[in-house]
């Protein structure tokens, strides 16, 4: 880390001394424009493109080790760094290969998984979130973090769908802004990731994905389109799979037409690792910066081949030859100029902080804002422990760090509280916490050279396992039970998908039989998947804890024990059955060559309510430790026109006795539609915290814009003027209140 900032820093001053002796013209003093950060960002990037060769500027394009990309020392241009994302900063990989580096100062923060940051609908989280992981990057002196990820929650068996927002366009889009902003401030680029379509890890690099343009722009699009639009993000990543028939990292109608043109896109496309196929098809349709490319063009596996990168040695033949324009090239070096001014070269941003108290108390309140209280009967949470002596604690989930593993979002942190830990913390001497593994998971503890340092080898057999937790769950006051998923191949991990929606390792059975043994049990999740569970009328309580990062034990001991009351949300469905979700009853997975995304518009909960089916939980659903009411609901008028805007108004009070927070989702219906559309569509959400008793008013603006469909004849937003309705609620099957809206 310190040599390569003195490296910068040498750089910089050679440049400055060599532009000095050229003669060249200076924007002030000896400064050249492009040195001059008191000039305008575009002059600057030209001032140094007209300076670039023809070799220079290709060798902006490709990588040069396995996260860095050239530079242009000879006028002090450094080198662009990337990192992966999204939960924290990946450990150093020695220069060519995947295996560590053996550093001693490359731990991070683990902040919690983004299906756990979705589950907040706090965009102050997201924020929180994004600054905190910038600072952490920026200390790290990485210009360019390979996050966030935005890909629509498809399938529960997707392996990377912990990395994402969830299923819901909209909530993915509100809370993607905050995070690239807050990223951005700290002078790193958040790269959003994987645009676009990229729905499975399951053949994602060979999956041809046929999906028509309504559900392009309605459902897998707008993430991406408010990341670059509102978010201002400086890079995005393309994805594995193909789209109609070409590879996402080199797209025409992805990349040139759709992010570059309509969406005015004035950053840097960056391939993701091997993504890159074919240098003529990497030159015209997109591509800026290519990463990670697995050949020399002939070979797997080639060691420092970076000048045979299709975006190196290749192209620049082809310009050598007259058989390419530099068109192209110019582009894409202004764009990765734009980048590096923006970061490397940006000497106003700040130094950052790595493992910081701050970043852990962020990451803590992130993991306890978005656990999500799935059931509660009966009051089994939170614990009380002035009535409970004993508390047994069961699952191998308990004890498991969860930060190594998973695929690129792997890390290696300086400190990870597992439940059991945060828990026992919590509890002190109140009472007697007992630990029964119950069942035997994954007991790896190693991922690309980053090892846990836990022994999880298990001595006992399964039953017996299972008898021993049943006959300790007999003589307690009360039993948590912490299990769910984990970072294991085949489970919520890059790479692969899952191969079932129920539990793994026998878990269904450990669950039921501690339910009949005490009946003051509650489960416990850590997992980015929906699982099934059908045991669910035998157990009181369900939480859904999620990856909860460094801070896991401690967040989820915050929310047992009520410190901490509840207001996470589901940010997709948890269906009964893999068969009630859309892809896998009217789609296609995962498809032989091709993918067809037959369901179209109707993914998640549209898909649920288009069919009636009865969800195990519904999209926004979360419970509290206490009650609330939406009351007084009313708009400012009750048509709207093309240019209007519409302000709706709810009052929301805390019934109970205890504070907390509440999320009022405001969702619109077509109701005279000429062509299909869902039932209802998340439109607005508001989080309101509120004192035992309190009240509060909540207010959402509604533009015309929000009862738009995508036409696929005219390629345009458009509104078919009629009957519409405003439903207001606390999930997508809990609507409270409902107002007539007429669109002119």
């Amino acid at each position: 880390m310190k040599t390569k900032t003195y490296v910068k820093g040498v750089a910089a001053l050679c440049a400055l001394a060599a532009v000095a002796c050229t003669g060249v013209q200076q924007s002030r003093g000896d400064v050249a424009v492009y040195l001059d950060e008191s000039q305008p960002l575009e002059k600057r990037v030209e001032d140094a493109l007209s300076r670039l060769t023809l070799e220079e500027k290709v060798g902006l394009l490709h990588a040069q080790s396995k996260f860095s990309s050239a530079g242009v020392p000879r006028l002090g241009i450094p080198e662009v760094w990337c990192t992966d994302g999204p939960h924290g900063i990946r450990p150093e990989v020695l220069w060519d290969e995947w295996d560590q580096a053996g550093w001693t100062n490359d731990s991070c923060t683990a902040f919690p998984a983004l299906t756990c940051l979705a589950a907040t609908w706090n965009p102050e989280m997201s924020a929180l979130y994004g600054k905190s992981i910038g600072e952490e990057a920026r200390y790290r002196d990485k210009d360019v973090l390979l996050g966030p990820g935005v890909n629509i929650y498809r399938t529960p068996l997707n392996g990377r769908n912990f990395e994402y927002m969830g299923e819901d366009p909209f909530l993915s889009a509100r809370m993607v802004v905050p995070y690239v902003q807050g990223v951005q401030q700290n002078g790193v680029a958040a790269c959003v990731k994987h645009f676009a379509v990229n729905n499975q890890e399951l053949r994602r690099h060979e999956v041809d994905v046929v999906v028509d343009d309504r559900a392009l722009h309605e459902i897998y699009l707008p993430a991406f389109k408010a990341a670059v639009q509102e978010g201002g993000a400086w890079a995005i990543m393309g994805a594995y799979n193909k789209y109609k028939g070409e590879h996402c990292c080199h797209n025409q109608y992805l990349l040139n037409d759709i992010l570059k043109r309509d969406w005015a896109f004035d950053g840097v496309v960056i391939s993701d690792w091997g993504g890159v196929h074919d240098t003529r098809e990497a030159i015209f349709k997109g591509l800026d910066m290519e990463f990670g490319t697995w050949t020399d063009g002939l070979n797997w596996g080639a060691t420092n081949a970076y000048g045979n990168y299709y975006l190196a040695n290749p192209y620049l033949e082809l310009l050598r030859k007259g058989e390419v324009g530099t068109g192209e090239l110019d582009d894409k070096a202004r764009r990765v100029l734009r980048l590096i001014f923006r970061t490397a070269m940006n000497s106003r941003k700040p130094f950052g902080s790595l493992c910081s108290p701050e970043h852990n108390a962020a990451a803590r309140r992130i993991a306890g804002e978005g656990m999500v209280l799935l059931k509660n009967d009966g009051g089994v949470l939170p614990v009380d422990l002035s009535k409970t002596k004993k508390l047994l604690v069961v699952g191998e989930n308990a004890v498991k760090m969860m930060t190594v593993g998973g695929g690129s979002s792997s890390l290696k942190v300086k400190h990870e509280c597992t439940p059991l830990e945060g828990i026992r913390a919590a509890v002190g001497d109140k009472a007697e916490v007992l630990y029964e593994r119950g069942y035997v998971g994954d007991v790896t503890g190693d991922y690309n050279g980053v090892v846990t340092g836990q022994d999880l080898s298990e001595g006992r057999s399964g039953a017996q396992l299972l008898a021993d937790a049943i006959a300790a769950a007999r003589k307690v006051d009360a039993v948590v039970f912490i299990g769910g998923l984990n970072k294991g191949d085949h489970q919520d991990s890059e790479g692969a998908d899952r191969l079932q929606l129920g539990l793994p390792y026998g878990q269904d059975a450990v669950i039921g039989a501690l339910a009949e043994a005490n009946p003051n049990l509650a489960v416990v999740f850590v997992s980015g998947n929906a699982v099934a569970m059908p045991w669910i009328d035998r157990v009181p309580a369900v939480l859904e804890a999620w990856y909860s990062g460094s801070e896991a034990g401690n967040a989820l001991a915050d929310v047992l024990f009520g410190a901490v009351n509840p207001s996470g949300k589901l940010p997709f469905t948890f269906p009964v059955r893999l068969e009630d979700c859309s892809a896998h009853s009217a789609g296609e997975y995962p498809g032989e060559g091709q993918v067809v995304y037959r369901d179209g518009i109707f993914v998640g909960y549209r898909w649920i309510e288009k069919e009636r089916i009865e969800p195990l939980f519904a999209f926004g659903h979360g419970l509290s430790y206490t009650t609330f009411d939406i009351a007084n609901v009313r708009a400012d008028r009750t048509s709207l026109a093309t240019t209007g805007r519409l302000r709706v108004s709810a009052d929301v009070t805390n019934t109970g006795g205890r504070a907390g927070a509440e999320v009022v989702q405001l969702y619109i219906g077509d109701k005279l539609s000429s062509l299909p559309r869902p039932v209802k569509e998340l439109k607005g959400f508001r989080k309101t915290e509120l004192a035992p008793g309190a009240s509060q008013v909540v207010e959402f603006e509604i533009a015309y814009r929000d009862l738009a469909y995508w036409c696929d004849q005219t390629h345009a937003w458009r509104v078919n003027p009629g009957d519409f309705e405003i439903l207001l609620g606390t999930s997508s099957a809990d609507i409270r209140h409902t107002l007539p809206l007429i669109a002119k």
